[in-house]
């Protein structure tokens, strides 16, 4: 986690994370996100951005969209899924301040 971009943009943060699937449902991806939100609050961004949500693991849009993340928009087949083919990753951004 840290800046989303250097300089100018050094205001709004970014995080990437990934949960093991033998440990997925067990709360490891909110607890993660709740420590990078309180993190980004602290260290006084204006908001928290994530560049690359698959947009077919419906698990975590619907994770991140409970502490109020949006979908600001969708690169449509920016990512090789193993099992769906090529599907869209979502941005998705929520204000902090």
């Amino acid at each position: 986690m840290g800046p989303n971009r250097p300089g100018r943009g050094a205001h709004v943060a970014t995080a990437s994370f990934l949960v093991d699937p033998a440990h997925q449902g067990k709360g490891a991806g909110r607890a993660l996100g709740e420590y990078v939100l309180d993190w980004c609050r602290a260290e006084g961004c204006h908001g928290i951005r994530f560049n690359a949500v698959v947009e077919c693991n419906h698990r975590a849009v619907r994770l991140w969209r409970s502490p109020g993340f949006e979908t600001v928009g969708t690169v449509p087949e920016a990512f090789d899924h193993p099992d769906e083919g090529l599907v869209g990753l979502h941005v998705m951004y929520q204000r902090l301040r």
